[in-house]
């Protein structure tokens, strides 16, 4: 490939009809979305977000997720009710309904709730139980068919209750109502809707409701992510969330799992550098310049989350400019022979910054053999970039992050930072280490039978410090040069 050719590539990139994306559509996403992952019956689906709502029972989580709802109109999302899964009452707790404890944990059948959340999750139409609240089973009135969406919103008094099913949110928020609030909409809406005489709601209140709540409801609070004061009078907080489920659905599926994920924002330009050093024709000469473009752009992602102080200074003009100083205690740790290729361009960032070495076997799938480490001795008290350009099993980043960890460098103290990432070493190194930071500018489809990542770049080290012979194209296995 020409440099001709490359640079006509790269400026090719810059156009809205590369890739076939259209560039507004783009403009509204705050990253590029994972790829579509495989469902069970072969179809393609993206993880949605789930969120839960939580609250007393009349503090006005319906309202939340209607304005949710309505707020997030461009998107798919589904509503589902934990009211759905109430269980059906036997003929003797028929006779007694008046003593029988909806508010209570065990009204609900949280197996099936599970059942369906999971099923939404992977791609698959699911058929919601409307629960009849006249004869009090959930088979009378013809089930709700619901489809999969990008977001799916789970409402209910107690549905942080069970660890279970909190573990499938993305976000979780508490309804936080003032009690004699809550008491007052429900007495108007028991005697409005249902007929009910006020005695009979304010028995079933002081008896079963609010016992619930101290019990059962206002415990789960602690869960929540965000805590909504008054419920659905507060627009500025539901105004918030939406933002932020926005900025979530533009992020790939990984980063929506774990907070401690970053993906550099996607553009034409870095598409069109990873196009060039994806290319098995890309000649040696034009990998190592893209690949040094793509890692300086890593660097200055990665540095941007290591902490700042407030600093003043008196400029030229006799001003003064508020700003800030960048973080003095800090290093490099590469992990050979591949990670040194990134040394080059955290030297550029960072002057005099001081660089250390890890070398591991990295034979098959194990990766787990320490060959060599040279280190700052003073490393335990500062922050630490790693530095290796693609993470595929995670094997390897394990081995190396316990090494710093035992040589007393606080866990939140590490950025790790690389070209591409598989999915399988995310989950590895983020679920071992879940206070680090990964830093990477693309997430990968998985690894292949041989635990290569794929697409991938071929051999990183091989390709970027010319074990092959100068400006000759790395050739795929089977592929004829022209």
């Amino acid at each position: 490939m020409d440099s001709k050719s490359v640079v006509d590539m790269i400026e090719a990139s810059s156009r809205a009809h590369f890739s076939g994306f259209h560039m507004d559509a783009l403009g509204s996403r705050n990253g590029e979305m994972g790829q579509p992952t495989t469902s069970e019956n072969g179809g393609m689906y993206k993880q949605p977000f789930v969120i839960g709502v939580a609250g007393g029972a009349a503090s006005g989580k319906t309202t939340v997720c209607d304005m949710i709802i309505q707020q997030l109109h461009d998107q798919r999302v589904v509503l589902v009710n934990q009211d759905s899964f109430y269980h059906n009452l036997t003929e003797g707790e028929l006779t007694t309904v008046q003593d029988y404890n909806f508010d209570h944990p065990d009204a609900f059948d949280t197996e099936q709730l599970l059942c369906v959340m999971e099923n939404l999750r992977h791609g698959q139409a699911v058929d919601i139980p409307n629960y009849d609240f006249k004869s009090y089973k959930n088979d009378v009135l013809p089930a709700r068919r619901v489809n999969p969406s990008d977001v799916i919103i789970l409402e209910g008094i107690l549905v942080f209750h069970d660890t279970q099913v909190r573990e499938l949110m993305n976000m979780k928020i508490f309804v936080d109502t003032d009690a004699d609030v809550r008491l007052a909409r429900r007495i108007r809406r028991d005697t409005a809707e249902k007929g009910r005489d006020i005695g009979a709601v304010l028995d079933q209140y002081s008896k079963f409701v609010k016992p619930a709540f101290d019990d059962f409801i206002l415990p789960t609070k602690k869960y929540a992510d965000i805590i909504i004061p008054r419920g659905g009078d507060n627009h500025v907080a539901v105004d918030l969330i939406v933002q932020h489920i926005r900025t979530k659905l533009g992020q790939h599926d990984l980063c929506k799992i774990y907070p401690n994920l970053y993906m550099i924002q996607s553009t034409f330009q870095i598409r069109g550098m990873h196009t060039l050093i994806r290319d098995a024709q890309t000649t040696k000469h034009d990998f190592v310049f893209y690949a040094d473009r793509l890692i300086r752009l890593v660097v200055e992602h990665g540095l941007g989350h290591l902490p700042f102080t407030e600093k003043q200074v008196t400029t030229p003009t006799g001003s003064v400019y508020t700003g800030v100083d960048f973080c003095k205690r800090l290093c490099g740790v590469s992990v050979i022979r591949s990670g040194e290729s990134m040394e080059n361009a955290l030297r550029a960032c960072c002057k005099g910054i001081k660089i250390g070495k890890i070398l591991i076997h990295r034979e098959g799938d194990n990766g787990q053999q320490l060959i060599y480490e040279k280190l700052p001795l003073d490393i335990s008290n500062r922050h630490v970039l790693l530095l290796d350009p693609i993470l595929g099993t995670g094997n390897s980043a394990v081995q190396a992050i316990s090494l710093l960890i035992r040589k007393g460098v606080p866990e939140c103290n590490i950025i790790f930072l690389n070209l591409i990432s598989a999915p399988q070493g995310v989950h590895v190194v983020c679920k071992k280490f879940p206070r680090i930071k990964i830093v990477t500018s693309e997430i990968e489809t998985g690894l292949n039978e041989d635990f290569r990542v794929v697409p991938g770049m071929g051999e990183f080290g091989d390709r970027y410090f010319g074990t092959d012979d100068d400006d000759q194209p790395v050739v795929a296995p089977g592929q004829k040069i022209n």
